[in-house]
């Protein structure tokens, strides 16, 4: 039962993206950008995020995360930046559960559209979800404490003290873990 309604959406979401697809050449050619190009486009990114959505109760991770970044390319093209990094979010959530280093990918591209746009609390909590990232499924602790610093700069900044140092207690734990016990006692001090 579960399988056929996974395989139900699946086929749903690749006929959402042909349907986007067509919509995108259709904005793109003379006659369309002439003749309403941008509400074509704002319709194929609708087109996406169903498709992802569909992908996502499919289980099809990647597809979801494909999905949504489409439609996060197509937000910028329409200079809607704050769509744009919502949905390299959900590529970048999509993607943690089938490539992590994708994941990080679609993150930090949310991050630069967040930091571009003043909103330093929002990049922080995508620091932190990248270093949580590299924490966990990938396995790289120096570039986990990376993050979880650059959160921490953030926060500090944004005068949100408590996430800071947070931040700070996990920077100090991996420093401790990596035996850099001056570096370790240094944030544990402060």
């Amino acid at each position: 039962m579960a399988a056929a309604l996974g395989k139900e959406k699946e086929e749903e979401a690749k006929r959402l993206l042909s349907e986007a697809e067509r919509k995108v050449r259709g904005a793109s050619s003379f006659l369309g950008g002439l003749f309403g190009g941008s509400s074509r486009l704002e319709e194929a990114c609708e087109c996406y995020a169903r498709a992802a959505n569909m992908f996502k109760m499919a289980k099809n991770w990647s597809g979801a995360g494909n999905a949504f970044c489409q439609a996060a390319r197509l937000h910028l093209q329409l200079q809607s930046k704050h769509d744009a990094a919502s949905a390299f979010v959900d590529a970048g959530n999509a993607f943690k559960k089938a490539d992590p280093q994708e994941a990080v990918t679609c993150l930090l591209r949310a991050i630069e559209i967040y930091t571009d746009m003043g909103r330093f609390t929002v990049a922080a909590k995508h620091h932190v979800a990248i270093a949580e990232i590299y924490e966990g499924d990938l396995v790289d602790v120096e570039k986990a404490i990376a993050h979880y610093e650059q959160a921490a700069d953030y926060y500090k900044g944004e005068e949100s003290n408590s996430s800071a140092n947070k931040c700070l207690l996990k920077v100090a734990t991996f420093a401790a873990q990596l035996e850099q016990f001056p570096r370790a006692i240094d944030i544990y001090e402060q």
